[in-house]
């Protein structure tokens, strides 16, 4: 069962790899993602003193915890092996490359962070996009005024 999945079209442009990894969470943090609450946008990953950490990622406290809950954005370790690390230590440090949470799904009863690695976009990219899906709004509010008028004549 997938809980989420994000669209990573206005910040990525390619992701050339993808990792399947574990991570640590508490009981009421496990529980609340199998409740849906939870948010992977402004998500990052960074590697620190041979360990990979997840920073932003937003998992709503549960709502029948008591003090158990835990802060809703608070860094998360990956678990990972020295192996997995070194050879994503290796690709970060190429320029402009990031460790980018992709998904956040069960397997078996397990809890698996998709963990992709890609290239930001540059700005003129993001210009282009932005002007594209512009036009595309217009074309749409042009096309449903015509239909909106065809059917008053009717």
């Amino acid at each position: 069962m997938q809980v989420l999945i994000i669209q990573l079209q206005d910040i990525i442009t390619k992701l050339s790899t993808q990792w399947k990894h574990g991570i640590v969470l508490t009981g009421t943090e496990i529980k609340s993602i199998r409740n849906g609450k939870v948010n992977l946008k402004d998500s990052y990953a960074v590697i620190k003193n041979g360990e990979v950490f997840v920073y932003g990622i937003h998992i709503s406290p549960y709502e029948h915890g008591n003090i158990q809950n835990k802060d809703p954005l608070r860094t998360r370790k990956l678990l990972l092996n020295k192996r997995e690390i070194n050879r994503l230590v290796g690709m970060v440090q190429q320029k402009g490359y990031s460790l980018v949470p992709v998904s956040l799904y069960f397997k078996k009863n397990r809890i698996k962070l998709e963990l992709g690695i890609g290239k930001g976009k540059k700005l003129y990219d993001k210009r282009r996009e932005m002007a594209k899906k512009d036009a595309e709004r217009k074309i749409e509010r042009a096309m449903k005024q015509i239909i909106a008028l065809i059917l008053f004549f009717v």
